[in-house]
């Protein structure tokens, strides 16, 4: 089985990190976005890889099979946004979602993050899981900052205290 390396994204990666991401919005969940919807996919170092953001991609065979961007909010706030792992490398035994949220926990660690918030839609019920699973927990909508970068699609919101 081929390794799978988890690393931060570099500019050659922004057309894998699309076809990682539109086919699982669009054909797995049916939600109508498009990547012209989601400016941030093309601009990953400005957007997500300043302050105390990062974007993180897994690669295996030179292709990206999953994403996990975190983009900073200011005090010490940190939005999870775009993570994606592709149907192949999904499941405990790839370790693929774990292993981003692992880079993230400790990038987070490292730069002094204190909070990390995320958005996701009512349909993304195994990833709600998975969030539950390591940490998060639901919140209000009304308990994000206001700085939190809404998406129009997310319906449930989640912090966990680093």
């Amino acid at each position: 089985m081929a390794e799978i390396e988890i690393r931060t994204f570099a500019p050659d990666d922004a057309d894998g990190v699309i076809s990682v991401i539109l086919p699982i919005q669009r054909e797995e969940f049916g939600i109508d976005i498009t990547a012209d919807t989601q400016p941030d996919l093309r601009v990953i170092p400005d957007f997500y890889q300043s302050g105390k953001g990062q974007f993180w991609v897994a690669v295996k065979d030179g292709a990206v099979v999953g994403t996990l961007g975190l983009k900073d909010i200011g005090n010490n706030q940190v939005a999870l946004r775009k993570m994606f792992v592709a149907a192949e490398v999904r499941g405990r035994e790839h370790g693929v979602a774990a292993r981003l949220l692992e880079a993230l926990f400790a990038h987070a660690g490292k730069v002094g993050v204190t909070d990390i918030f995320l958005g996701t839609t009512d349909k993304f019920v195994a990833a709600h899981r998975f969030y539950e699973k390591n940490g998060f927990s639901e919140i209000a909508s009304k308990d994000l900052p206001r700085e939190f970068p809404r998406m129009a699609v997310d319906s449930k919101f989640y912090r966990r205290t680093i």
